[in-house]
């Protein structure tokens, strides 16, 4: 009852957590929505007065006339009238036709023109009432810091900057830089012809940022790439000059931030986190309310149910655990047909069931060993025995006492390897040792006209194996495919990922013409002779049918036979002896 209650507990907590915390980021969602609105508003109403600006300048940069006059350099009369009829009223036309109050400072090229400018003594001149422009000369341009790092290449219509330079920050101003350029060959880079500097304040820039427009206790501010405030609304910022929630928000603050295109310049809204979310604390309330009633409930509910059903799970248990004990005899009823009559049915079945299968399986497995041990047996191939008997009785008439030994010798080791004790699986070392000791009985019988090479990785002697398995493919060979007075085989054996890999390769006969090319399975190998299907058939008997033997032949060019066992590690240490080959 309690582990059901804790149960009950727990889902009926997490779904008041997340249901709150759902609520709380619904509220925060709306609000970002909603001040994202607004500072998109803000965003656009800068932009606006950014591009008036913009424009300002365009009526200058592109005024092909404008420029054919600061192109002629010609002093006196020529230069006086061009001043005064051309440069001045464009300029004058330039900051009256501005919607705002701005400040106009030309550099100009051509030294032919005299400066013309207004002292201010230490006065900001957006205060003076009249609309400004200034013209200079190029000298006082050339070694200002802002002005060298101005981009040096020209991109017709687009190059220009937004800065605060000079005493901009005193002020509180930001400038439009700009070049003026000579248009008239339309052809790159274009000719500096002079230098504009448009002058705008930021009060008037940034007049439509206003935290009351998002709410009370919330801040709006402009801060710079180095996160200087450059103007702020709000009482958080009032008197600080860094830009708070630099790292997107350190406490729970909602901090949203939109870049001012063209500005290098990033528009923030703080929202307090007691404004988002005063309303969440009555939904909180109200979670922890239910979710209390809710457990109150379950824990009632849960007596009741508990006492019960739990006399019914006691019995179903008693008799599970009798199962698991082997006592599979036992059953048990339960009256009506509901689910714990049907896991009563269901348990009895499974106990009749289970009994009966421990017999199959039992009776099955004693099938497999009989198989293995016949299979054994069926590896004694006893012609091999009988032409041997015959090869050393025919040593011994002709009195080759050494070859006799050693065919004695190699008989008694191959026999002695392939029973084994009676065991089925050896390591790899016995088996190409026993190998080794076939080919050896063969050698003296066939002596030069069979030639064996051996490419066996080191690293095999440390795995183990099905026995017999490489015998009866060189057997095969010696059998059946000789082409002339000569036959070559070379056994291979290396470790191939996950996997154990043995290679017999002939250059003999091959199969005969219209049988497989390549066959990989015990229906492929049902011609290719008892030993190699019996090979293939343990093979799998021991690790599946992923492994085991696969044939690739071509008449007249030899036969490679493939065998891949799984990568068993040896059980126990078989001594420091190791085969030479």
């Amino acid at each position: 009852m309690l582990s059901y209650c804790v149960f009950i507990m727990i889902p009926v907590l997490l779904v008041g957590n997340v249901a709150n915390r759902i609520y709380v980021e619904s509220i925060r969602e709306q609000t970002r929505s909603i001040i994202q609105g607004t500072l998109h508003q803000m965003k656009n109403n800068i932009a606006f007065k950014l591009e008036d600006t913009k424009r300002i300048s365009d009526m200058l940069y592109f005024d092909d006339m404008l420029a054919r006059k600061l192109r002629h350099y010609e002093e006196g009369w020529a230069s006086y009238d061009a001043t005064k009829n051309v440069l001045i009223p464009k300029f004058q036309t330039a900051v009256e036709t501005a919607n705002r109050r701005m400040w106009l400072s030309v550099y100009l090229k051509n030294d032919t023109f005299r400066e013309t400018y207004n002292v201010y003594e230490n006065m900001d001149p957006l205060d003076i009432k009249a609309r400004l422009y200034d013209i200079y000369q190029y000298h006082r341009l050339e070694n200002k810091e802002w002005y060298l790092g101005f981009p040096t290449q020209e991109v017709y219509g687009t190059t220009m900057q937004w800065l605060q330079i000079e005493d901009d920050a005193k002020y509180g101003r930001i400038s439009l830089l700009r070049r003026l350029v000579d248009i008239s060959g339309r052809q790159q880079p274009y000719d500096e012809i002079g230098f504009m500097r448009i002058s705008v304040s930021l009060a008037d820039l940034f007049d439509s940022v206003d935290f009351q427009k998002i709410g009370e206790g919330t801040t709006i501010y402009i801060s710079d790439p180095k996160s200087n405030v450059i103007i702020s609304s709000g009482p958080e910022l009032a008197s600080q000059r860094t830009a708070p929630h630099q790292s997107g928000g350190s406490n729970d603050d909602l901090v949203i931030r939109d870049m001012l295109p063209g500005l290098n310049m990033e528009l923030v809204a703080v929202v307090p986190e007691n404004i988002v979310e005063k309303d969440s604390v009555k939904v909180r309330n109200l979670t922890l309310l239910i979710g209390l009633g809710c457990i109150v409930l379950f824990s009632i509910v849960s007596v009741i149910v508990s006492r019960y059903f739990g006399r019914r799970v006691y019995k179903i248990v008693k008799v599970v655990d009798s199962f698991q004990e082997g006592e599979f005899h036992k059953r048990i009823h339960f009256k009506g047909n509901d689910e714990f009559s049907k896991i009563a049915s269901a348990l009895n079945e499974m106990g009749s069931n289970i009994g009966r299968l421990i017999q199959e399986v039992y009776l099955a497995d004693l099938q497999k060993k009989q198989a293995e041990l016949e299979s054994l047996h069926a590896q004694i191939n006893p012609h091999f025995l009988y032409n041997t008997l015959s090869s050393i009785s025919r040593l011994a008439r002709f009195g080759e006492l050494d070859k006799l030994q050693r065919m004695v010798m190699d008989l008694a080791k191959f026999y002695r390897l392939s029973l084994n004790d009676g065991r089925n699986i050896i390591p790899v070392k016995n088996e190409l040792e026993q190998a080794q000791a076939y080919i050896d009985i063969q050698k003296i019988k066939y002596q030069n006209r069979m030639q064996v090479e051996y490419d066996i990785a080191p690293e095999l002697v440390r795995y183990e194996t099905v026995k017999l398995i490489l015998q009866p493919f060189i057997e095969n060979v010696l059998e059946h495919a000789w082409t002339g007075d000569r036959i070559h085989i070379r056994i291979c054996g290396a470790v191939t990922g996950e996997a154990l890999e043995f290679k017999i390769i002939d250059d003999g006969v091959g199969f005969p013409p219209g049988t497989a090319r390549e066959m990989t399975n015990a229906k492929d190998l049902r011609n290719a002779g008892y030993g190699i299907r019996n090979v293939d058939q343990r093979i799998k008997l021991h690790y599946g049918p992923e492994y085991g033997v696969t044939l690739f032949s071509r008449p007249g060019m030899g036969t490679t036979v493939k065998i891949i066992i799984p990568l068993v590690k040896r059980m126990a240490a078989e001594g420091r002896n190791k085969m030479a080959i």
